[in-house]
């Protein structure tokens, strides 16, 4: 039987249970594929840590341009992580003619044009699908099973951490701190979270799904993103009695001329089913011309789920290379010559309903102040909400708006903010659901 040989570059967390899947696994994946994947070099520098793998002699080494620059090797798949070394290594083996599988979302959503040329010049695969959303096959949705789709939008939780601290926060009344202290806890959150719960890694995410969606590329910083530190159990409490979960959202939007690209702390109804994503979990919603609405539902990081999609595309990669077929699926699910700029419409372009919340002194004639800066900026209300309890020394006063431009929202705050009446800054959340305008 024809054997493929592999070689893994990182044996992090990821990494590892590659390894494992690759070597305990042997036989299902002999059977799906008809053939061999050879783990022949394992390369990390750490060779201390205790990964509860014995590896045949030989196999385990340091060096990651040995198994780069290996003629025998067929496919390289890298979870060094980072950008400069992990760029470094996946050129060279495209150039070196070795398919490539990685999950560095980072490196792909800033630098993802340079790594697709290269595996176009070369004529090799390059396969990412654990990049986004880890088990959830959310690229090969976008890029293979919805291939007939106009696609018009996606809607995602994109990152375990922060859906951990939101439910956290949702169901326990836990502070933001207490929630992000039990997450690093349960391995869900890193020493250092600011990737996480400030939203950039669900940015990271965003940028490849919207190319790919769409049919462009996207430059990185062109995507808006706001985490979810300032969230508060206040904000939930009050999101809950409307009716609202508070989810940072992942949302991308296309009418053709724009796209909306953008990432932050997000209301949804309670009957949305993205409300009912609890925990660590991710999900993101498609909506397709033919098919409507779509769900993929699963766990978006750990060892084993996100070495299940990396497995995927070895496996994938592997049937291109016994039928001689490789790049059989456009990388950017467009065709090279097809990829067209799309501009991406600032955050203050956007229209949509907003949730704000104010400090404001328990004074007469605050709320009609209030509501006079937001008419003179034609911001219409639709509920006020006044409570009695005393916040801080402030109480707060919450309004519901209808259909607002960001651009006329964020002025009337500035104003509101300066208020002699206004302690501190007013919080605002924006909020989704079927009747918010998708136009910019």
């Amino acid at each position: 039987m024809k054997g493929i040989k592999i070689g893994l570059l990182g044996c992090g967390t990821v990494g590892t249970g590659v390894a494992k899947l690759l070597l305990t696994n042997q036989a299902e994946i002999r059977a799906r594929l008809g053939a061999d994947l050879i783990l022949k070099y394992v390369a990390d520098v750490d060779h201390d840590t205790d990964r509860g793998i014995v590896f045949e002699k030989g196999v385990f080494v340091r060096d990651a341009a040995q198994v780069v620059n290996d003629p025998e090797i067929d496919i390289i798949i890298e979870m060094i992580g980072g950008q400069d070394v992990a760029k470094d290594m996946i050129l060279q083996a495209l150039k070196n003619g070795k398919a490539v599988v990685t999950a560095n979302k980072a490196l792909l959503a800033e630098q993802g044009h340079i790594l697709f040329k290269a595996a176009i010049e070369s004529k090799m695969d390059l396969a990412f699908e654990a990049s986004v959303g880890g088990c959830m096959p959310v690229i090969k949705t976008v890029r293979e099973s919805l291939a007939g789709n106009r696609i018009s939008a996606m809607t995602g939780i994109l990152n375990g951490t922060c859906n951990y601290i939101l439910s956290k926060i949702t169901d326990d009344g836990s502070s933001f701190e207490t929630a992000l202290s039990e997450a690093q806890a349960k391995g869900f959150a890193e020493a250092d979270p600011t990737l996480d719960v400030e939203g950039h890694d669900a940015a990271h995410k965003l940028a490849i799904l919207t190319a790919l969606a769409f049919g462009t590329q996207i430059d990185f910083k062109d995507v808006y993103v706001e985490g979810i530190s300032k969230i508060t159990p206040l904000d939930i409490q009050f999101a809950r009695q409307f009716g609202y979960r508070v989810k940072l959202l992942a949302i991308s939007k296309c009418d053709g001329k724009t796209i909306e690209a953008r990432v932050h702390p997000t209301m949804i109804p309670e009957d949305n089913l993205l409300s009912n994503v609890n925990g660590s979990l991710n999900a993101v919603t498609i909506t397709g011309d033919a098919v409507g609405d779509m769900l993929l539902y699963g766990y978006g990081a750990g060892m084993m789920p996100t070495a299940s999609a990396v497995l995927s595309d070895t496996i994938d990669i592997a049937r291109n290379l016994l039928s001689d077929s490789c790049g059989r699926v456009p990388l950017a699910a467009f065709q090279a010559d097809q990829i067209v700029q799309i501009p991406v419409a600032p955050i203050s372009a956007i229209t949509t309903h907003f949730y704000l919340r104010f400090a404001a002194l328990d004074r007469p004639g605050v709320l009609s102040a209030i509501a006079g800066v937001l008419g003179d900026h034609g911001i219409s209300i639709q509920s006020v909400h006044q409570k009695g309890r005393k916040v801080n020394g402030s109480v707060p006063i919450v309004i519901l708006t209808h259909l607002a431009g960001e651009a006329d929202v964020q002025k009337a705050l500035a104003e509101i903010a300066a208020l002699e009446a206004i302690s501190g800054q007013p919080t605002l959340i924006r909020i989704e659901d079927k009747n918010s305008d998708v136009s910019h």
